[in-house]
């Protein structure tokens, strides 16, 4: 919830939809994130809260204006307007509105009501006579409340499923497969975050020594996948103290995730005694470098897609763009806090609290196996994507990477 904000009703809000914190241009209490922007004005703080909104099968974050809802006539007018924006990426005009709302009403009528809505923040005219383009706020309107989303059809269900299939490779090659499937589909950035290792057990454990200190760990994980890291252990160890530890760790540790073992080789430690207890202690220290999770990262594909793109033609922005896929981390970041909610999550410009996000929107959803959120993935385009067709593909996506995810005799 918003520091001050109080949850105001809306049409279409259920009273068992749970509200939830939106991740908006309003500063939070406390997410981590650059939170350059306060709300616009006509949207200030004090007017917005999220709630969970059910949409043929979907669950996505919807903002609740504080405003009084907008009359049937201009839901139309600016579904319409919306619409034919996203296909012909042109300023539509009251003409164009006349032929297509399906509105019995005079051309006078319509060009009221859109200075209505130019009024209330959820249009602009970029150039005099131009005709209109939506705000953000004017996205998210449509997003959250004039949106018709359908399912993801059968053909591309069985393409996700086709190639996200468990057992076809390790899950950094899912991973992989997943983030340029949702590129292709889409036609704009796949992006994956990577589960965290610490999530998965391991299977194997060997440790070789590199000469001093040094020691190289070689980690067979339960979902195939291998890591190599060298690590520093307090002192030198002789190469039969590493074979005894790894040897004690594979008999006793494999199968379980690293909390699992830190747990178990401590309360083991505490009881043990003389050789048993050294043993242990060897089994702790190499065991915690060797298993401690990596910084976290994510797959990205498709960046060059958005080289094309009308709305993206600024070089300068474009050029900060890529260079925060490059850092990672404020994406990472932002994909982190979506991880708090269900279903899929949209973020629209400014929304994102990033710079180099603005003239963008992301679409999320987590995906998991065994009863846990492993990451999220979703899709990176402009404002001006078709949102019907992104969130069935970003959802249906995180559902079958999760079912891929799946422990054997789970699910």
């Amino acid at each position: 919830m918003l520091r001050g904000c109080s949850r105001m009703p809306r049409d279409g809000l259920g009273k068992d939809e749970a509200p939830l914190r939106r991740p908006g241009a309003c500063r939070d209490d406390g997410g981590g994130l650059d939170r350059r922007a306060a709300c616009a004005p006509q949207y200030a703080a004090c007017t917005r809260a999220l709630a969970v909104r059910r949409h043929d099968g979907y669950l996505f974050g919807m903002t609740v204006p504080a405003k009084p809802p907008l009359d049937p006539r201009a839901r139309q007018l600016l579904r319409t307007l919306i619409g034919r924006y996203i296909h012909d990426g042109e300023p539509v005009g009251s003409q164009t509105l006349a032929r297509h709302a399906g509105l019995d009403v005079s051309p006078a009528t319509i060009r009221n009501i859109l200075a209505d809505l130019e009024d209330s923040g959820l249009l602009s005219s970029p150039h005099t006579s131009a005709g209109r383009v939506p705000t953000v706020q004017g996205y998210r309107v449509f997003v959250d409340s004039l949106l018709q989303v359908k399912s993801l059809g059968e053909r591309e269900l069985a393409r996700l499923r086709a190639e996200l299939t468990a057992g076809a490779g390790s899950t950094q090659a899912l991973l992989g497969n997943a983030s340029e499937l949702l590129s292709a589909m889409t036609h704009f950035v796949g992006v994956v975050g990577a589960p965290r290792r610490g999530q998965f057990a391991f299977r194997q454990i060997d440790f070789v020594p590199l000469g001093g200190r040094r020691v190289l760990a070689i980690v067979v994980f339960a979902d195939g996948e291998v890591q190599n890291r060298v690590i520093e252990p307090q002192r030198a160890f002789e190469p039969a103290e590493l074979e005894k530890v790894a040897n004690y760790l594979n008999a006793h540790c494999a199968g379980r995730p690293l909390a699992q073992i830190r747990a178990t080789l401590l309360h083991e430690l505490r009881q043990a005694r003389d050789e048993m207890e050294q043993l242990l202690a060897q089994s702790v220290e190499l065991a915690e470098q060797a298993l401690e999770p990596p910084g976290d990262d994510m797959v990205l594909a498709g960046q060059t897609r958005l080289m094309g793109l009308q709305d993206l033609s600024d070089v300068e922005r474009l050029r900060e763009l890529f260079e925060a896929f490059a850092r990672k981390r404020e994406i990472l970041q932002l994909l982190e806090r979506t991880q708090r909610a269900p279903g899929v999550r949209i973020f629209i410009g400014e929304e994102t609290g990033l710079a180099p996000l603005d003239g963008v929107s992301l679409v999320t959803a987590p995906y998991g196996a065994g009863g846990q959120v492993l990451g999220v993935l979703g899709v990176i385009g402009p404002t001006r994507m078709a949102y019907d067709r992104v969130i069935p593909v970003v959802q249906a996506a995180a559902d079958v990477l999760g079912a891929a995810l799946q422990p054997p005799g789970e699910g």
